[in-house]
This record gives C-alpha cells, sequence and structure tokens, in this order.
C-alpha cells in the first residue's frame, strides 16, 4: 500500500509541475507583461527598466529555471502590480473564496446524492423523470447563465437578493446556489447510473432471493458497490472548486480567488497567477489522491491490488 501511495504522490507532483509549466510558458508567449501593465504609451526606457527589474528580458527558459529554483527554496514571487507577495495576494482571498465552494459542495452532495439514489429506485416513475429533467438542465446550462437567471429573477424582478458584490450573507446566496445547483445536477446523474448499473446485477437479485430485506440489500450492497463510481465524480468536484468558481465570482463580482484569476491573466500578473494555477493543482491532485486512497477503504479487493503491485 505504501507502494500504491508513493507512486500516485509522485504522480500528482508531477501532473503539478506540468500545469505550471505550460502556465508559464503560455502568459509568457501571449502578451508583453511590461507593456500591459506600463500602458502602450510608456517610454521605452520604461519598458526596458520594467523588463529587466522583472527578469523578463532573460531567455524563457533562464526565467523558467529561475522561477522553478525560487519554488522550491520557498519563492512563489512578487506581484508585478504592488510589488507584494504573490503568494500573500492570493491567500487573501482563499477565505472568500471558501466562504461560497463550501457550502456549494455541501448542497451537491446533500441533493444530488439522495436525488439519485431515490431516482434509481424509484425508475421510470415521475419522480425519476422529474429528477433527471431537473438533472439535464442543471448538467447543460452553463454557469454563467444559470447564475445571470438567477440574478434575473431574484435580484430584478423580486429584488430578495442582492445581484453581486459581497459583505453579508445575502451576498452568498446566489453564488452558493448556482454552483449548487449545477454540482447536485451532475452527481444525482451519476449516482442514478451507478445504482441502475448496480441493481442489475447477479448478486443482487441473490441477496432478495435469499430473503434479506430490501433495505439491506440497499444499504449493504448497492450503495457500497455504487459508491467507487459517485466518489469519483465527487472527488473531481472537490478539485475543481477553486476553477469552476472563476465564472461564477464574476458573474456575481464576488471577490474571490476565481475573480483575482480572471485580473490577474488580464494584467499578465504572472507571479499571482501561477500561484493560483499551483493551488488550483494542488487541490485537484490531493482531491484525487484522497479519493483513490478511499476506494482501498471502500472496496477492500482493490486495496488488495494496491499491495499486490506494489510487491
Amino acid at each position: 500500500m505504501l507502494a500504491y501511495v508513493l507512486n500516485r504522490m509522485g504522480r500528482a507532483l508531477v501532473t503539478i509541475v506540468i500545469i505550471v509549466s505550460l502556465a508559464f510558458v503560455i502568459l509568457r508567449l501571449s502578451g508583453d507583461p511590461a507593456i500591459t501593465i506600463l500602458g502602450p504609451e510608456a517610454p521605452p526606457q520604461a519598458v526596458e527598466a520594467f523588463r529587466k527589474a522583472w527578469g523578463l528580458d532573460q531567455p524563457i527558459w533562464v526565467q523558467y529555471l529561475k522561477y522553478f529554483s525560487a519554488v522550491f527554496q520557498g519563492d512563489l514571487g512578487n506581484s508585478m502590480r504592488d510589488g507584494r507577495s504573490a503568494l500573500a495576494v492570493v491567500w487573501e482571498r482563499v477565505p472568500l473564496t471558501l466562504a461560497i465552494t463550501v457550502p456549494a459542495l455541501l448542497i451537491n452532495i446533500l441533493i444530488g446524492l439522495p436525488a439519485g439514489v431515490l431516482a434509481a429506485l424509484l425508475r421510470n416513475t415521475a419522480f425519476d423523470r422529474l429528477i433527471m429533467t431537473v438533472s439535464v438542465i442543471g448538467f447543460t446550462v452553463p454557469s454563467f447563465v444559470m447564475g445571470l437567471t438567477l440574478a434575473l429573477v431574484f435580484a430584478v424582478s423580486f429584488r430578495l437578493l442582492p445581484s453581486g458584490g459581497s459583505g453579508t450573507i445575502a451576498h452568498a446566496v446566489l453564488p452558493v446556489v448556482t454552483m449548487g445547483i449545477i454540482g447536485a445536477a451532475v452527481i444525482a446523474r451519476f449516482t442514478r447510473s451507478a445504482m441502475l448499473e448496480v441493481l442489475g446485477q447477479p448478486y443482487i437479485r441473490t441477496a432478495s432471493a435469499k430473503g434479506a430485506a430490501w433495505s439491506r440489500v440497499i444499504m449493504r450492497h448497492a450503495l457500497a458497490n455504487a459508491a467507487i463510481p459517485t466518489m469519483t465524480i465527487i472527488g473531481f468536484m472537490v478539485g475543481s472548486l477553486v476553477a469552476g468558481a472563476v465564472v461564477v465570482e464574476s458573474v456575481f463580482s464576488w471577490p474571490g480567488v476565481g475573480r483575482l484569476l480572471v485580473t490577474a491573466v488580464a494584467n499578465r500578473d504572472l507571479a499571482v497567477v501561477q500561484v493560483i494555477l499551483l493551488f488550483i493543482g494542488f487541490t485537484m491532485v490531493t482531491a484525487n489522491l484522497a479519493v483513490d486512497l478511499l476506494y482501498g477503504w471502500v472496496d477492500p479487493r482493490l486495496r488488495t491490488k494496491a499491495d499486490r503491485a506494489g510487491t
């Protein structure tokens, strides 16, 4: 099992390095930060001085090696906008992002899981069709369309909630509900599919034929075996919380990490963008690693295979 964990952690580290490397190259090839920050009318001397001060006058491979050398020493760079530590700039926005992503994740799980299970158990009923209709709508409608629709209804038409900004719980309601509806729809859809596949397996019919109570068959056999694919999609959603908040935070002017990423990319604030991508990459690979480890706890057969692979 130790070899399995180390292998997964090694892959996670490689994934983070690839993400940051691609972002490093693309950001530097997509525009000159000196021109973006100083403006197109800045004197050439000022532009050259800015490039030299931030090391942008050096070949890109030299910049790349210096960046990763600094990262391994714990230096993630400074913001080109105000000179502050890029990590500090990002970190002060993290609580605001968590304030909407964590409640949204709870809504995803608390609504999506029961809805998917009940839809599978009540297959082809009116309840199943209702859940799947809502799930398809939530699954296919883009987050910015969902957010704008909710804002139009509850902020503009009924004037019940603010349409944007932060500062109170009321400001967080629409962003949370937007991400909650979309996430719950995805989980419900995958949970229903996983449950239907499990309910059609021979061991379910065998357990029922032996006289086991239907509730016991569902709880002990069906749910346990349907947990693997459901955990996969939940792990993916946990890992992509920050990335998924980019659009929602922009729609509702919520000053979190997602909106900061949009602003930093537009301003070519390279260090801030790279810290955010590191944060997103770390979150995603950590969530996926946690899911991989939970697989072995939920299904001992997977743990046995991992032990054999490591020997």
